[in-house]
């Protein structure tokens, strides 16, 4: 099977440099209109698929993203690899901003969007237990150290509904209580509907603050947060650079089962399934449809 890497840039990232033949393609989704249209062309000859998250000029909130669109799309791209990039707060010290983090867990606490391709007239269960794909966090890990940035292998990234930054006494007990490593506004439910949708899922989280629990830091500063973006962006694009060298042109079944997590998700029985959902899902779930 070819490969074809899929980028969602968040914050900061509203385009990848150097790739060849590229055209930005718009792509229907069942699910409504995506972000954006998509960059698609190849670097170093490994076919890359571009969407910014928030739209060009960053017309989309956290809440706003059409998040099944996207993914949706990504799959009616031919996109089997999708590398999440957004913009988090730190939790951790260790973890400061300009550093990066593999995101391995999520908590999800946000509340306003859809968090599934399916629903009534056809119901299926996935398995989120893992939400992102060793294999492809790896690479992330590799590519970022190649490209000389301080890279944190794993965390639990707390996933906000926002657009407001937290309270101080939210940021403490996600930090103090629950544990969690850093804090954002976009990897949900797009992780969860990456893994419905058969493909692998890495989240690279760029720090660009300590949140509100920080005594030497306090209040989010938005001002420092763009500063610190811009730094992370070119950071970013560089990753994203070294991923075509580790991933290949080419790749086997995902080792990790990402690609095969409908086998024995869809409970539905067969004549029992709304055709009107069976036709939306052609691209999500065509693989175990039929």
């Amino acid at each position: 099977m070819e490969t074809v890497i899929g980028v969602i840039g968040g914050s900061g990232v509203y385009e990848i440099d150097g790739l060849e033949g590229a055209d930005w393609t718009r792509i229907d989704s069942a699910f409504g209109a995506p972000s954006d249209a998509m960059l698609i062309g190849r670097l170093a000859g490994v076919k890359m698929v571009f969407l910014p998250r928030h739209g060009r000029g960053h017309v989309h909130s956290p809440s706003s993203v059409p998040y099944r669109a996207n993914i949706d799309a990504m799959k009616r791209a031919g996109v089997t690899d999708v590398i999440s990039v957004s913009a988090c707060g730190s939790f951790r010290e260790d973890m400061a901003p300009g550093d990066f983090v593999i995101v391995d867990q999520f908590i999800d606490r946000t509340f306003a969007r859809e968090k599934s391709f399916f629903g009534p007239g056809l119901v299926a269960h996935v398995s989120v237990a893992h939400p992102t794909c060793p294999r492809l966090g790896a690479a992330c890990a590799s590519a970022a150290r190649d490209a000389g940035v301080t890279v944190h292998d794993g965390g639990t990234y707390l996933a906000m509904e926002g657009p407001q930054f937290s309270s101080l006494a939210e940021s403490r007990l996600y930090r103090d209580v629950w544990g969690c490593d850093v804090i954002g506004m976009t990897n949900m439910p797009e992780a969860k509907l990456a893994r419905e949708a058969e493909l692998c899922y890495a989240s690279v989280a760029m720090i660009t603050d300590y949140d509100s629990w920080h005594p030497d830091h306090g209040a989010v500063d938005i001002s420092e947060i763009i500063a610190t973006l811009t730094g992370n962006a070119g950071k970013a694009r560089a990753l994203v650079a070294g991923l075509p060298g580790l991933l290949g042109a080419s790749r086997a079944p995902c080792p990790h089962g990402c690609d095969r997590a409908l086998e024995h998700a869809i409970l539905t029985a067969p004549e029992a399934r709304d055709p009107a959902m069976l036709a939306k899902l052609d691209a999500v779930a065509g693989r175990v449809l039929g």
